[in-house]
């Protein structure tokens, strides 16, 4: 390549390659340290109020029918029976081995003490935080972050926050990495040389680069690079559209399950697309079916040992309505369901005390009556994955919670 291409020219067309470099993990430095033991936790908030009711069908309760109609067993793209009661919905079908296996589960009739009020960013910011209330600004942090701050041995940077936004539940004094898939980008190897080349003039910016390539994973055909800047910058750009393949959900499960095979323990990020006011039947599959990829894509990624060691929880803040409404969807409500997966876990079961359909039974007569505080049944996770005290976890990582029986959920 005859042309010289100083370091500030190459940063400053970096709006050509679709992202801005300096957010990239391919040019910011991430650490990863140990925390104590083996196992593993993937917390996913799936955010708009998923709906538990259709989610996992209790047709076995006589008042299902009135309120949503034929479970749906028979049809011919039919719900799954489970045990006699409950009919996992059809869009979950990837899932059923698993399930056979043992290593998919659900809690129902679970919800956060959020009550009444039903909007998402109050729902979403009780069972982020993991508190009963909210009071002075240190209460804002979340329970993911006080539980790396009672583990004794965990360090700086064994967490990781996935995904555009900035996640409460892993905000506090405990550090954490962030990582989003749009901030990535794919490279060739005469790109990557490139780079190298440019970054040899800035030891810290050239450390950098080379720490974050170590486990960027960008992976490229070898393309012959002769040219102009502008050839070299166009090469860049379509390198960058190439980008790797399957839904950004995939991508990142694959990349928790990359960073949890190695020294980090806890991943969390979310799944949008929960909020089913109209035409449920048409919303709802396509954001199971990014829960189904997310769950197996993990799988696949930790598989053997690893995964044997993981437990992956899928919470959201609210349940929805008991009864359809006029537009085919489902309102805000309170009782909701918890989904669970993983080589850890002692599933094949959905766990909670059932409270009934009938309208007297229905919380304010419109939606699922909780019967447990889903702060209690993630307490009683984190007592067996990571060997917190019950009294830790009720005046520290859940403050007040009332964790009750346990209910023996990994193996």
């Amino acid at each position: 390549m005859t042309n010289a291409l100083s370091r500030r020219a190459f940063l400053s067309r970096s709006a050509l390659i679709g992202c801005s470099l300096a957010a990239s993990p391919l040019l910011t430095p991430i650490s990863l340290a140990a925390t104590p033991g083996e196992n593993r936790l993937v917390v996913i908030l799936l955010r708009g109020g998923m709906d538990g009711l259709d989610v996992v069908r209790p047709y076995g309760d006589p008042a299902y029918a009135a309120l949503r109609g034929d479970a749906g067993l028979n049809d011919t793209d039919a719900a799954i029976d489970l045990d006699g009661f409950h009919a996992l919905h059809p869009a979950l079908r990837p899932l059923l081995p698993l399930w056979e296996r043992g290593q998919l589960g659900f809690a129902n009739a679970v919800s956060t003490p959020y009550r009444d009020k039903r909007s998402h960013f109050d729902g979403q910011d009780m069972l982020e935080a993991g508190r009963a209330e909210f009071g002075n600004a240190a209460s804002r942090d979340g329970w993911l972050n006080r539980v790396l701050q009672n583990l004794p041995d965990a360090q700086a940077e064994t967490a990781y926050a996935i995904g555009r936004e900035q996640l409460s539940i892993l905000v506090g004094s405990a550090k954490t990495q962030r990582w989003t898939p749009e901030a990535d980008m794919v490279l060739s190897p005469q790109a990557i040389k490139l780079a190298r080349l440019i970054m040899a003039e800035d030891p810290a910016f050239d450390a950098a680069f080379t720490q974050a390539m170590e486990i960027a994973d960008s992976d490229g055909d070898v393309v012959a690079m002769t040219g102009t800047q502008d050839d070299m910058m166009a090469m860049l750009k379509q390198n960058t559209r190439q980008g790797k393949g399957g839904s950004a959900e995939q991508r990142i499960a694959e990349f928790a399950g990359k960073r949890l095979r190695e020294d980090s323990r806890i991943a969390s990020f979310s799944i949008n697309g929960w909020d089913t006011h109209q035409k449920q039947d048409r919303t709802l599959p396509p954001a199971l079916n990014r829960l189904s990829e997310t769950i197996l894509t993990l799988q696949d990624t930790l598989t053997g040992p690893v995964w044997n060691k993981t437990t992956v929880v899928a919470v959201t803040e609210f349940g929805r309505t008991a009864r359809m409404n006029g537009s085919g969807g489902t309102d805000h409500g309170t009782g909701g369901l918890m989904v669970m997966a993983g080589g850890a876990l002692r599933g094949g079961r959905v766990i909670g005390d059932w409270p009934g359909l009938a309208e007297a039974q229905l919380y304010q007569r419109r939606d699922l009556m909780p019967t447990r505080d889903i702060r209690a049944i993630l307490g009683w996770l984190l007592h067996s994955q990571f060997g917190l005290s019950t009294s830790t976890i009720e005046t520290s990582v859940f403050p007040g919670v009332d964790m009750g029986a346990n209910p023996t959920l990994l193996r």
